[in-house]
């Protein structure tokens, strides 16, 4: 792990995050473990845990590389290129996690009750 990511290209802080879900797994009625939002253009995303993988696919896709936790309490910051974490960077537009009251995994009226299994490790 490095300490921080200033200066690094595709952080654009005055991005708004999507919303306080994965994006894509609200369209499907879908269900994540943890969120990642997208450092460049705020899209939301679930981590490489949950069923959905959204948060690789926006990489993908877009193109953008970096990603904090939209975890409440957590502001670590994962580069897809380099396979790097860093403990911090540039203060992202708040919020700046999902609501303390929503569920992990979430929204906690789509997780099933077998969903440890359904994780991919």
């Amino acid at each position: 792990m490095t300490d921080g990511i200033d200066g690094i290209d595709g952080i654009d802080p005055s991005a708004p995050p999507s919303g306080t879900g994965c994006a894509d797994c609200d369209a499907l009625g879908g269900w994540w473990f943890h969120l990642r939002r997208c450092a460049q253009c705020g899209h939301i995303g679930c981590c490489d845990s949950s069923p959905g993988q959204h948060a690789t696919a926006h990489w993908k896709s877009a193109g953008h590389p970096l990603v904090q936790s939209f975890e409440p309490g957590e502001e670590w910051f994962w580069s897809y290129d380099t396979d790097a974490l860093y403990e911090s960077g540039p203060a992202l537009t708040p919020p700046v996690a999902h609501p303390d009251d929503q569920s992990a995994p979430g929204p906690a009226d789509r997780v099933p009750q077998d969903w440890t299994r359904q994780l991919h490790r």
